[in-house]
């Protein structure tokens, strides 16, 4: 009598087919019912080797989940709608999309999702970068497809993530150019004419970044202990059409407009949310900064937006991102200082905190930063202007020879 092999255990057979044939149980489909996948080969040995792969896989978790045969494209736009933008903020969600549908869907959006290999990714990179994009665009759409990826292996439809095997173009960081003691000073004093002029002091001062300045509500804000409270992120608005694609102009001047995202959300992590003392001289801005926007509303009257924001329009609405952007640009120009990114505001206030001796956790605090990553890469900005303190002192203390030690 011959024995059966226990229920669900992997079997090689002949069939009458003169064929022979593997079959192993790999898992359960999405009714309920078992997997059990079947290979065949004309001679013992090759199904054998072949069952032994299969169970291989399957213990490894490495076996593809019967089902839709999704294409790159398919499972792009699924994993864009479906899963990133009910759990991400607004900017990543809008970085994965650019990403999605104006470089992966049209370059390798026809491949089979289960048949993408690394080579295809990486002629993707090469291709971005000889057409005169940044290798950090190459980078970006890089984490975008290793995301997606890693959430379809998650879900048993492809067998392994072939991005996280891929090699991206290496990125050279941006440098840091803080801005002078000079320069700072001057940005400042150009702002003070301006309505909201606090509010390039406090970048530059405080190393807040522009969505977190933009966010700030007087409840955030505390003169009479000298704090700001950080926890609250203004996001740049997405807009879709609401007239259905017909206005013929782009969805952020559609008339019939309709904004995708919310005004402002949660600082972007668990760092970010932090308390920051204020100066002395600043926390003056700020009650003056009151006191203009105390007029504006009287001036507004039923138009006055209350919306509790520390910068705002003259008639209460938050000020927009983009048009904060430009508004830097044309305070640099008028300062007569040299142009910058609105971030350099940012790596001035790390730098003078970093020089002044402040502990490097204390930064990171102050900051936002959740890794010490940031603070070393400070490192070559902060030592020669620490070297530089140190010779003017000895230049002071010793210039007469006299008085130099023997």
């Amino acid at each position: 009598m011959t024995s059966r092999n226990p229920n669900r255990a992997s079997s090689v057979y002949q069939g009458s087919d003169g064929f022979w044939h593997g079959r192993v149980t790999v898992g359960y489909r999405d009714d309920g019912s078992i997997d059990r996948r079947h290979v065949m080969a004309k001679t013992k040995g090759v199904v054998v080797q072949k069952v032994r792969d299969l169970e291989r896989a399957r213990d490894q978790g490495q076996v593809r989940r019967p089902g839709q045969r999704w294409t790159v494209a398919a499972w792009l736009d699924h994993w864009l709608e479906n899963i990133a933008r009910p759990n991400l903020r607004a900017t990543s969600y809008s970085a994965y999309q650019v990403a999605v549908r104006r470089h992966l869907i049209p370059e390798i959006g026809k491949h089979r999702l289960d048949r993408l290999e690394p080579e295809h990714l990486e002629r993707l990179y090469r291709k971005i970068v000889a057409d005169g994009g940044r290798p950090g665009r190459a980078h970006q759409v890089h984490r975008t497809i290793r995301t997606a990826l890693g959430e379809a292996h998650r879900r048993g439809h492809v067998a392994r993530n072939v991005a996280a095997l891929a090699r991206p173009p290496r990125v050279q960081l941006e440098p840091i150019q803080p801005y002078t003691v000079d320069e700072v000073r001057a940005i400042m004093s150009t702002a003070r004419a301006h309505p909201n002029g606090a509010r390039w002091a406090i970048a530059l001062a405080l190393g807040l970044r522009q969505g977190e300045v933009l966010g700030l509500t007087w409840s955030d804000v505390d003169l009479d202990a000298g704090f700001l409270r950080i926890r609250t992120t203004r996001h740049r608005p997405t807009y879709a059409h609401g007239c259905g694609g017909t206005c013929g102009k782009s969805a952020g001047r559609c008339p019939q407009r309709i904004q995708m995202n919310r005004a402002a959300g949660d600082t972007k992590s668990d760092a970010g949310r932090r308390v920051v003392g204020l100066p002395a001289a600043l926390g003056e801005l700020l009650r003056e900064q009151r006191v203009e926007q105390e007029r504006w509303q009287e001036a507004a009257r039923q138009l006055w937006q209350n919306g509790d924001w520390v910068f705002t329009s003259r008639v209460g609405a938050p000020l927009n991102p983009s048009s904060d952007y430009h508004r830097w640009k044309a305070l640099l120009k008028e300062a007569g200082v040299r142009d910058g990114r609105l971030h350099d505001a940012r790596h001035t206030a790390a730098t003078v905190l970093l020089v002044l001796g402040v502990p490097e956790r204390t930064v990171m605090g102050i900051m936002g930063w959740s890794s010490t990553a940031m603070a070393a890469r400070y490192q070559h900005v902060t030592d020669p202007i620490r070297r530089q303190v140190a010779d003017q002192v000895g230049g002071l203390l010793w210039s007469d020879e006299r008085s130099r030690p023997e």
